[in-house]
């Protein structure tokens, strides 16, 4: 599936004259369009829900609900809509916090000019933006790890998982699959849904997106 042709945004912000400069920054471009605004987490929550929204940008602060309990509410009802967090502070607590909630990405207000309508775009397309503190702070977590003894994350796919993951991708029938594979049909499709559980996803689509961004397939 295509990203949409225009980007339907929504603007979570408790300051009116943020996410006026904000929606300035976006509506530039041609491809982004804000189709709602609310200035807490839990009005923001709400508009999304009543749809029509691709993604939802969300400041970390905000009264009522805060923007990363938002982000996890929509993660968790409406896994569609992607989210993005905003935020005044380089605070890798406040990344990693979005990570685990399941936003694509986190801004910098300061570098909002620069970074934010890349964000959005590589939001749809179904990838990270991380700026580049992040990106060392995620290096430093991980070598920090390593220094403690602590293992890398294993890879939650099985090797024969991804053999069906890839040819999922492809196009390939269940049948081809088993033929392919030396299988029955049965444990195909229990390798399928296997995998569905453990990524969180619903269907071959999302199967393909994650082989394209696993390297499995070509885009």
């Amino acid at each position: 599936m295509s990203p949409p042709l225009k980007i339907n945004v929504l603007l979570a912000d408790d300051h009116s004259l943020v996410r006026a400069g904000l929606r300035m920054v976006l509506e530039s471009e041609p491809d982004i369009v804000v189709v709602a605004e609310a200035g807490d987490g839990a009005e923001a929550v709400e508009r999304a829900l009543a749809g029509g929204i691709d993604l939802a940008i969300l400041d970390v602060s905000m009264p009522r609900m805060t923007g990363l309990q938002a982000a996890l509410e929509l993660h968790r009802r409406l896994p569609e809509c992607k989210t993005l967090m905003l935020s005044m502070h380089e605070n890798e607590q406040y990344f990693f916090e979005a990570l685990k909630v399941g936003a694509s990405g986190y801004v910098l207000k300061t570098a909002a000019n620069r970074d934010l309508v890349d964000a959005c775009r590589a939001s749809l397309r179904g990838e990270p933006f991380l700026y580049p503190p992040a990106v060392a702070a995620i290096i430093r977590d991980y070598l920090d790890g390593i220094a403690r003894g602590e293992s890398p994350p294993e890879d939650p796919l099985t090797a024969r998982e991804l053999e069906v993951v890839k040819l999922i991708a492809e196009g390939h029938t269940s049948d081809e699959i088993a033929a392919q594979l030396v299988l029955s049909g049965k444990t195909v499709e229990r390798h399928r849904a296997n995998v569905l559980a453990k990524l969180g996803m619903r269907n071959r689509v999302e199967l393909t997106r994650y082989a394209i961004r696993r390297g499995l397939v070509e885009p």
